[in-house]
């Protein structure tokens, strides 16, 4: 023998000749070592990388795992001993059992189990005759050197991290956009995945973890590497001794349907965004994509679709907005001939402008409202298409890749924020928003530098989203044609005459009419503001 267990009657061999074992199914290609009798290579079959190389999510020499146990002291790694091999179908899932025993019948068993399709492989350790190895946790420790597998490096090294869920419900995560060294200490672990921008690896307890350490960090001079992570689990020796130390692998696609079956909050890999956002995304945008997914195969008209969708869905509140706008025009030379009687004196002008709204029947803020309730929408798109693996390596016109920027021309330096290369679909969506900008404009009585500042934000969101998936500039140029389609359509039936006739008879109707206490705030409001200015002046 090779080593000797202190305190047992067995020997265990640390030297041996390795043996290699391969179980696929549908999506994976798991390869088993009979050294530790672990997992060694995970390929995913339906995946490649950006240069169209198979996808190893891990494999030998990215990761590498310790499974110490403890013999009065000493420290034993079971992914250091040989296993000898046994494999079997249990209905149609396949076991790949690696077991070490001694003379008295003892063993310890790593038993894997492999569905015919999905991305879970299920774990568990059996023990017998072996009690004095379980009397402390033993300690499952995990090296992790997430590779890169996207055209964007820079992208996908932010959207990687360690992301942990806890037995109480609670979620968090190292920090995405961390490349500090970052760690984290924690009990009553349920789950832990190392989360990269589109595939995650994950360890999950039927029960828990005792305690967990998690670490990560990012080496600049490693290129081909997303982050350095680390984890060290406690598997509760508990558990061990009494044959419940059941777990799961899993080495699979950030796909949220997907996700979502695994394990509770195991979905909480993919963020969909902050409230009502998340709401939105879980519950309009994802149903509705994936409905869209099932009959259609080409990703661009998927989007078409989703845009038209989206504005039909929401063409009450756009017919809302639009006739308060022509209310501000139709009101614009009463409203300009208010501003020259009071002078530039812009408190005055404010409460001569409350007043004339009180007059006419207008609520300022009726423009607004509706595209307040739009604004969730709006952001769901930002966090969805990012996120999306369906548009992953799916190609549209120009763009090669719909889950990443599209390139028509490399510049030959890198400004800042805005990169290296030129993306049409940001063009053109800075483009449609800056007419599209043009055009409320002239239904508004926005004067000044606040005119100056509608023109300045495509400007500032062409540079912010140069580098953002061309699914997202896409779907935000596609709404800016289909906007303009509709406000032709509306415009159709909104009558400024018929508008202003309105304006003029509720004017007759609320003569001598008691302010609203609304109104009556606001106007309290702008006197407390103009005293307040004059005790300055004093």
């Amino acid at each position: 023998c090779d080593v000797c267990l202190v305190g047992s009657e067995m020997c265990i061999r640390d030297r041996g000749d390795e043996q290699l074992k391969t179980i696929e199914n549908e999506d994976i290609e798991v390869t088993f070592t009979s050294k530790g009798g672990k997992i060694q290579d995970v390929l995913l079959k339906e995946y490649l990388t950006y240069d169209q190389q198979p996808l190893l999510l891990m494999d030998k020499n990215s990761s590498k795992t310790t499974l110490i146990a403890l013999d009065r002291g000493q420290q034993i790694d079971l992914h250091q001993l040989y296993y000898s091999l046994n494999t079997k179908v249990v209905n149609d899932t396949t076991q790949v059992i690696y077991e070490i025993k001694n003379a008295q019948g003892g063993f310890i068993k790593q038993v894997y189990s492999v569905p015919p399709s999905g991305y879970v492989i299920g774990y568990s350790i059996q023990t017998s005759g072996f009690d004095y190895l379980f009397n402390d946790d033993v300690q499952f420790n995990w090296l992790n050197n997430l590779k890169s597998f996207e055209k964007d490096p820079v992208t996908s090294r932010i959207k990687t991290t360690v992301d942990y869920y806890l037995t109480d419900g609670s979620y968090d995560d190292l920090g995405e956009r961390s490349s500090d060294f970052d760690s984290e200490s924690l009990t009553n672990v349920k789950w832990f995945a190392f989360k990269q921008h589109f595939f995650t690896t994950g360890f999950i307890a039927e029960n828990k973890l005792n305690a967990a350490t998690f670490t990560q960090e990012v080496r600049e001079e490693f290129v081909d590497v997303d982050k350095f992570a680390t984890s060290q689990a406690a598997l509760p020796a508990a558990d061990l001794r009494s044959g419940s130390a059941n777990y799961s692998f899993f080495f699979g696609p950030n796909s949220y349907p997907l996700l979502k079956k695994i394990t509770p909050g195991f979905e909480k890999n993919i963020y969909l965004g902050w409230p009502p956002v998340n709401f939105v995304n879980k519950w309009i945008i994802i149903p509705l994509f994936n409905w869209l997914d099932e009959y259609i195969s080409n990703y661009g008209i998927i989007i078409l679709i989703l845009v038209i969708i989206i504005k039909l869905a929401l063409s009450p509140l756009s017919y809302k907005s639009y006739v308060s706008m022509a209310k501000m025009k139709v009101m614009k030379p009463e409203l300009d001939e208010l501003k020259e009687q009071t002078g530039g004196d812009q408190q005055k002008f404010q409460q001569e402008q409350m007043k004339l709204y009180q007059q006419v029947g207008v609520n300022p803020l009726s423009g607004c409202i509706p595209m307040v309730l739009q604004m969730p929408i709006l952001f769901a798109m930002f966090y969805f298409f990012p996120g999306s693996i369906e548009l992953r390596q799916e190609s549209f016109l120009w763009a090669d890749d719909l889950s990443t920027y599209d390139s028509i021309y490399t510049l030959p330096f890198s400004i800042p924020i805005y990169g290296d290369h030129v993306s049409l679909f940001v063009l053109l969506m800075t483009a449609s928003t800056i007419l599209y900008t043009w055009s409320n404009n002239q239904m508004t009585t926005v004067q000044g530098p606040m005119k100056s500042i509608s023109y300045m934000m495509p400007v500032i969101f062409m540079f912010v989203l140069n580098s953002f998936p061309a699914a997202l500039s896409f779907y935000y140029f596609v709404s800016n044609i289909v906007t303009f389609g509709q406000q032709a359509v509306i415009r159709k039936f909104v009558n400024e005459g018929k508008i202003k006739a309105a304006l003029d008879e509720n004017r007759v109707k609320n003569k001598g009419k008691k302010k609203s206490k609304f109104q009556q705030k606001l106007d309290d409001a702008l006197k407390a503001s103009q005293e307040a200015k004059k005790g300055k002046k004093k």
